[in-house]
């Protein structure tokens, strides 16, 4: 069995996942169904979104509870917890291991319910070197040779209301992440109406063995985060890029590639780099609930402190739907501390702060999200939208990176 770890990481500081047990060839179903209670009571107690997710966990309690008698392997133990999961359609939600047969986290493609139909509205153009046709726009008919929207509606939630159009947004999602084990093979109708055959699978994305990498071009610094914002050591290889960079007449700054998420001391530690004095980046909010008491709201703000020589000149930061949870961090903290544009789409609308929790009978965990995240202003993080909102219409050009070029070149003239 193949394991593939799958951490977003914002806030998480070091979890190992502890327990006395294993599921051995022969399952302890009471042991499962243990489990299965500890689940439930976490994300009862812990997961600060369960009320507007609106999931009855008696349901899932129910429901699961009549599935464990069927399970005969340690893979089939796992499939189990991650279908509880997928119940609360909430990438941030997941377990902290996977098999060949689980469903990836995301996929190159975003697909949105438009006018009855799913559509491609988002491409992860940045990392993909080799889609030379443009498929934003393009309308997913088939996956796998069945259609696209019957693989939607056979996506196997007990609980969720699958009519709900958040819910059916991420369910396509889902099925476009695919599992490890399967093809994800699409026939789209391209705007023009012609159709074509796309192997999501045969998409070569960019690779890199360095947590950024940077350059000038006609005097614009360019600083990429290659998807690194939970290694440490990232700050000071940013140090360095941006000693290369200091005579610059202005910084941008690409949060596109950081799917994975990162932790507050690498972020903090980017943006003091940018300020001379302390400044509120974001907001926490959580209930604390002691031994079955009264339940306590607490909501504290964060602030970034100066470090370093401060850079002064006009910064820039990209954003797209595949900026994941501490890059959605640093873009509304950039944008709270009024220190720089923030260019680009929707971000990926990862919700909230998670923490690590295991099972006690297994040898894997959970995360869940325990405490709400907001920009300064109020707006909840998932919910934050660039204000000079760039949706590209083309993959083969990158109009995000054109507008924040010319952004700079208007404000250094």
């Amino acid at each position: 069995m193949k394991f593939r770890l799958q951490l977003t990481t914002i806030l998480i500081l070091s979890y190992t996942f502890f327990s006395g047990n294993t599921y051995s060839a022969t399952i302890n179903k009471v042991a499962l169904q243990e489990d299965l209670t500890e689940i439930i009571s976490k994300i009862k107690h812990r997961y600060v979104y369960l009320e507007r997710k609106k999931i009855d966990l008696q349901c899932i309690k129910n429901k699961y509870s009549k599935k464990i008698d069927a399970i005969k392997s340690s893979d089939q133990s796992i499939l189990f917890f991650e279908n509880i999961l997928n119940e609360f359609y909430d990438n941030h939600v997941h377990l902290n291991t996977n098999t060949d047969a689980s469903y990836r986290l995301s996929s190159p493609l975003y697909v949105q319910n438009l006018n009855g139909k799913e559509i491609i509205t988002s491409v992860w153009q940045s990392q993909i070197n080799n889609l030379n046709e443009n498929i934003i726009g393009a309308e997913v008919l088939t996956f796998n040779q069945r259609s696209f929207n019957q693989a939607i509606e056979e996506f196997n939630l007990e609980c969720a209301d699958k009519d709900d159009p958040v819910v059916k947004e991420w369910i396509a999602n889902k099925v476009l992440s695919g599992r490890y084990d399967q093809t994800r093979v699409l026939q789209l109708k391209l705007i023009s109406g012609k159709k074509i055959t796309l192997d999501i699978d045969e998409l070569k994305l960019a690779k890199s063995n360095t947590l950024l990498s940077y350059h000038q071009s006609k005097n614009i610094g360019v600083i990429r985060i290659n998807d690194s914002l939970g290694q440490n050591a990232l700050i000071a290889q940013f140090d360095q890029a941006l000693a290369s960079l200091k005579d610059s007449k202005g910084i941008i700054i690409d949060l596109r590639n950081t799917n994975s998420g990162g932790n507050t001391y690498v972020a903090r530690g980017i943006m003091g780099r940018f300020i001379n004095k302390n400044l509120a980046y974001q907001k926490h909010a959580f209930t604390e609930n002691y031994s079955g008491n009264m339940p306590v709201k607490r909501s504290w703000i964060e602030t970034v402190s100066p470090r370093g020589t401060q850079y002064k000149g006009p910064v820039v930061i990209l954003v797209g739907r595949w900026t994941g949870s501490m890059g959605e961090g640093m873009a509304i903290g950039f944008d709270a501390m009024g220190r720089a544009e923030i260019i680009g789409s929707k971000m990926s609308r990862l919700a909230g702060s998670v923490q690590g929790f295991p099972f006690n009978n297994s040898h894997f965990g959970f995360l869940l999200s325990t405490e709400e995240l907001f920009h300064i202003n109020g707006i909840a993080r998932e919910k934050y939208i660039p204000a000079n909102f760039v949706q590209s219409n083309d993959n083969t050009k990158d109009l995000v990176f054109q507008t924040a070029v010319n952004s700079i070149a208007a404000k250094t003239i």
